[in-house]
């Protein structure tokens, strides 16, 4: 799917978009531009009137109908934090500390008098470095766990590793640790590597974006500091692992017992570093990339204590700027918000306040969100949907001509072990212990990074628990796991334009039901293949059936990287390739799943649209988007998804669609039956 990072647009499009939906709930007749051949360009005949006419709010670098839904729920979450924040909750409460939370965050006359207060002790830590076992003291004590599960990256890039707690690619039933790399301040190695124009542009940006803030924080010499610290960061560029080796997982399983660590990446202070981490106790880490922990393990001993002292001053500020007084605040917007992604303006604060709240008390929120908008009958609906769709893709597993019966017995076991998460969690995460100040915005910030570092420490060793949620319920979004075998689908996703239960069934299929069948097939992908019925790494495809996949998957490769949705930059097929798998497949699949919801039939037609119109349009609607140039060329550079448009016209691999709007060769989406990829 998408980013996990929540986002908004204004009240007006929110209402706008709802309003053009209308009695179709979900179909925008309006968004259509009839002036398009569907077989020339489906995207812009399902949304060319939309495009023409909707422009991208100021404050937004991207915006499409995920960011349309996520507005909604962040309006519902922000009313039921502010109700928090009235009430006259318990010290200590869980509705307590969502309304103290709030609070802090919005109190921008406290933010200002405390100054750098609240970091000062971490750059005393930092001034104090001496020697390389304080260094990786240091290091190690600034470890957090939080990556991102569908992209197996880190999402604190600015720390020098990341750390995820997840089942063992080997022993699938117990949790271990794994190391990722990070230590940038872009989003990639490849903004440093790259020579293009915009890229040096924006190398020059970031190295003036460095000096701005260490100037702010009073430093000397602040842009002689910053050549150092981006110097350094090229260097932990250059030794990075690149996101197409990083998707690969064979790549990613490397278990190293604590004590190689100095051996396989020396330079280091690992037994420090691993002590100031609360890892000294376990026997083995899972090394992800390996290249990147020796690379920058090296650099800890080559590169003088001064340049990595000023690297770390200058990180935690950065990364603290949103909540540090507003000079700091508006240069890290500037920087992060407008040159990196093009966005001129800042979101409003209490949006902002929105987004910190739900990623630092996200269950304790969640909790109160599924109470009021999502009633059992949508969690009952949806659950129909899924049966249907797992149904309809374990009979595409018996009918396919090229898979072998011992591979299918394989593949329809891991389909009859699948977790399907809807709504919410079965077990509510709890948040004792976690101290939250009504007058220490910065300072509840960083507890709540450490609390959750500790949870995800507490689980090392321990059994998995398959029906752990990786997002809350109030995110736009939905995932698949490969290594638990589980599926989570939010409550806040199973809204219109995806999914409503007064409306006719082949738009949610179209919708919701594609969703479904992408994060279903995501089990059966490029890398989710890998993984049988446990969540075992293990090749469980005989040799020929394997390479019929892989050619398949060669193929669809190959078709996006023909796109080039900017002047020059191409989609990278190898790098969406997962995501390309699984809407083809997940298409194929919702599209069966509709099928058998009306008898093997297609749906009745509406507003003059047959039924099989009506699917494939709700398809391409949800994936209507707009990106700023900067965001765009930036998502091309580490997204692991392709732009919607062309995701959208994926539609050209699948035989119904072609008979549903009576595509003829000759028309630019036009492939012969031979050249459609069937993974699935």
């Amino acid at each position: 799917m998408t980013s996990r990072k929540l986002v908004f647009v204004t009240v007006l499009l929110l209402t706008l978009s709802a309003a053009a939906a209308g009695p179709n709930h979900g179909l925008d007749l309006a968004g259509l531009d009839k002036s398009v051949k569907p077989g020339n360009d489906f995207y812009a005949y399902a949304n060319g009137s939309w495009t023409k006419n909707t422009p991208i709010p100021p404050d937004r670098a991207v915006f499409g109908v995920f960011t349309i839904l996520e507005e909604k729920a962040n309006e519902r979450t922000s009313k039921l934090i502010q109700d928090a924040d009235k009430s006259k909750a318990a010290a200590g409460s869980e509705e307590r500390k969502i309304g103290d939370f709030y609070a802090a965050f919005m109190d921008e006359k406290a933010i200002e008098a405390r100054g750098l207060k609240t970091i000062q002790p971490e750059l005393d830590q930092i001034a104090a470095i001496s020697d390389k076992p304080s260094l990786a003291r240091v290091l190690g004590s600034e470890l957090r766990a939080d990556v991102d599960a569908l992209n197996n990256t880190n999402f604190y890039t600015d720390r020098l590793f990341g750390l995820w707690v997840s089942p063992d690619f080997d022993k699938p039933t117990r949790n271990v640790g794994y190391l990722l790399q990070g230590g940038l301040g872009l989003p990639d190695r490849e903004n440093y590597l790259r020579k293009e124009p915009k890229d040096v542009e924006l190398q020059t940006k970031y190295r003036a974006h460095i000096a701005t803030v260490l100037g702010l924080a009073h430093v000397a010499n602040a842009a002689e500091r910053a050549a150092h610290i981006y110097a350094l960061e090229h260097k932990i560029a250059e030794a990075h692992a690149s996101r197409v080796d990083s998707e690969d997982v064979h790549k990613a399983n490397n278990p190293w017992k604590l004590q190689q660590f100095s051996t396989k990446a020396p330079g280091l202070d690992w037994a420090a570093y691993f002590k100031a981490a609360d890892l000294s106790a376990q026997p083995m880490i899972m090394v992800w990339q390996p290249s990147a922990v020796t690379g920058v393990s090296a650099l800890a001993a080559s590169e003088p204590l001064a340049v990595w002292k000023d690297y770390l001053t200058f990180h935690a500020i950065d990364r603290a700027a949103y909540l540090l007084p507003k000079a700091f605040a508006d240069e890290r917007f500037k920087f992060y918000g407008t040159t990196l992604s093009g966005a001129p303006q800042q979101r409003v604060r209490w949006k902002r306040g929105v987004n910190a709240t739900n990623a630092a008390l996200g269950d304790a929120v969640g909790k109160v969100y599924v109470k009021h908008y999502f009633p059992p009958a949508s969690k009952a609906a949806a659950q129909t949907m899924v049966k249907n769709i797992i149904a309809a893709f374990g009979h595409r597993i018996d009918n396919l001509s090229w898979m072998s019966p011992a591979t299918k017995t394989k593949a329809k076991a891991k389909l009859s072990t699948l977790y399907v998460g809807i709504g919410y969690p079965e077990q509510w995460r709890a948040y004792d212990g976690l101290t939250i100040k009504r007058d220490d915005a910065l300072g509840n910030a960083i507890r709540s990074e450490l609390f959750d570092y500790h949870a995800s420490l507490a689980k090392l060793g321990k059994a998995v628990d398959k029906t752990e949620w990786w997002l809350t319920p109030q995110t736009v979004n939905a995932l698949n796991v490969p290594i638990q075998n589980a599926l989570n689908f939010p409550a806040a996703i199973l809204n219109p334009p995806f999914f409503d239960g007064t409306a006719d069934p082949v738009v949610n299929y179209g919708g919701i039901g594609t969703v479904i069948g992408h994060e279903i097939s995501h089990s059966f992908d490029d890398q989710g293949s890998q993984f049988d019925a446990e969540g075992r790494l293990l090749n469980w495809w005989t040799k020929e059936d394997f390479a019929h996949f892989r050619d398949a998957a060669d193929r669809l490769a190959a078709e996006f990287d023909k796109y080039e949705p900017l002047p020059g930059m191409h989609i990278n097929g190898k790098l969406t390739l997962s995501e390309n798998i699984a809407d083809v497949a997940g298409l194929s699949a919702s599209y069966d799943g509709y099928r058998r919801a009306y008898g093997g039939k297609p749906a009745p037609s509406a507003d003059g649209l047959p039924g099989d119109q009506r699917f494939f349009l709700a398809f391409a609607q949800v994936w209507r988007s707009k990106s700023r140039p900067e965001a765009l060329r930036n998502s091309l550079l580490t997204n692991g998804h392709a732009p919607g448009e062309f995701r959208a016209d994926t539609v050209r691999n699948i035989d119904e669609w072609y008979a549903a709007f009576n595509v003829k060769p000759g028309e630019k989406l036009y492939l012969a039956p031979k050249e459609r990829v069937r993974a699935w």
